[in-house]
């Protein structure tokens, strides 16, 4: 997946032997999701796929099913604000591993892309086969698999018998229990100022338990084009384009991760107002906004349950 991991035991007087054998669980974990979704890893089920003829029904495992069930549900339900299939289009703007240096594609060029992505040119058989109907077509889960190594990650811990701990991959958290204090988990919301790194300012603290949380945003990813506009690598799937919009960040709050990491993407792309009426369709899940004002200035807009799944207080 590109990216670090950390695990946080708290409560639990471990050995060493059993603290190195739960570090060996965690990772062979870890290989086994970038076995099946990894797009770095030219031998991943994901990456055999992308290179897959249109047509060919191809076997994956049950991870990678179930992220292609949530990535085309959401889809529906979002009304195209999630597609795991950008990559050509991600690729084209500096946003992916292929191609680092930013640029604003011709129109020509964007249009070309366009047509090799489409959610809709997916279909999973009852079998577990995957087919594409158009050459060329790439899944990339940028936007939840992090979130679905996250999970099982925790599914590794509680088989353990592990009830207290602090998981995360990048910035996909998912807490269990309570911290070494014997409270609720503190996690600090990144506030989106231009190249946030971690240590940097946070715009509110909250307080979790079995619970996770996932922020987006456009703040660390992005390029600024001549006319001053701020292009990230969120893209918008019905233009292509980096999504616009005065939302600076989304962090959603969920019972697990790869719902979180998914929701909180598409809330970004749907931006503030429709986002906002999105979330509030899920009871399961909540999120808080953060809305860019003039002079560098911000608003936190939550949807009606962030305060009481999240102690949040404005």
């Amino acid at each position: 997946m590109g990216s670090t991991y950390l695990v946080k035991v708290v409560g639990a007087s471990l050995p060493p032997a059993q603290v190195a054998a739960l570090q060996a669980g965690v990772e062979q974990c870890l290989k086994e999701v970038n076995r099946q979704i990894s797009h770095y890893q030219p031998d991943s089920e994901l990456s055999l796929f992308n290179c897959a003829p249109a047509g060919a029904p191809f076997k994956i495992s049950a991870g990678f099913a179930a992220l292609v069930r949530q990535s085309m549900e959401l889809d529906r339900l979002s009304g195209g604000a999630f597609d795991p299939t950008l990559a050509p289009v991600i690729n084209l703007w500096g946003f992916g591993e292929k191609t680092p240096e930013h640029r604003i594609p011709a129109e020509a060029e964007l249009e070309q892309a366009r047509r090799s992505t489409g959610i809709a040119h997916l279909r999973l058989t009852p079998a577990g086969e995957l087919v594409k109907d158009i050459p060329g077509l790439q899944l990339n889960f940028g936007a939840n698999g992090k979130g679905f190594g996250v999970d099982e990650m925790v599914r590794v811990l509680q088989a353990r018998g592990l009830t207290n701990a602090y998981v995360s991959i990048s910035g996909e958290v998912f807490v269990l229990g309570h911290n070494a204090k014997g409270t609720k988990w503190q996690v600090g919301i990144p506030a989106p100022v231009p190249d946030w790194r971690p240590g940097g300012p946070v715009a509110t603290v909250l307080s979790l338990s079995g619970q996770a949380v996932s922020t987006s945003g456009d703040y660390q990813k992005y390029f600024v084009d001549a006319q001053g506009r701020r292009l990230c690598h969120i893209m918008d799937p019905k233009t292509g384009r980096p999504v616009q919009h005065n939302l600076g960040s989304v962090s959603v709050v969920a019972d697990s991760s790869t719902l979180a990491d998914a929701l909180s993407t598409t809330l970004f792309v749907l931006g503030p107002e429709a986002g906002l009426r999105f979330i509030e369709t899920w009871t399961n899940a909540s999120a808080l906004f953060i809305v860019r004002e003039a002079e560098g200035k911000f608003r936190s807009v939550p949807s009606s349950r962030f305060a009481s799944q999240t102690g949040y207080r404005p």
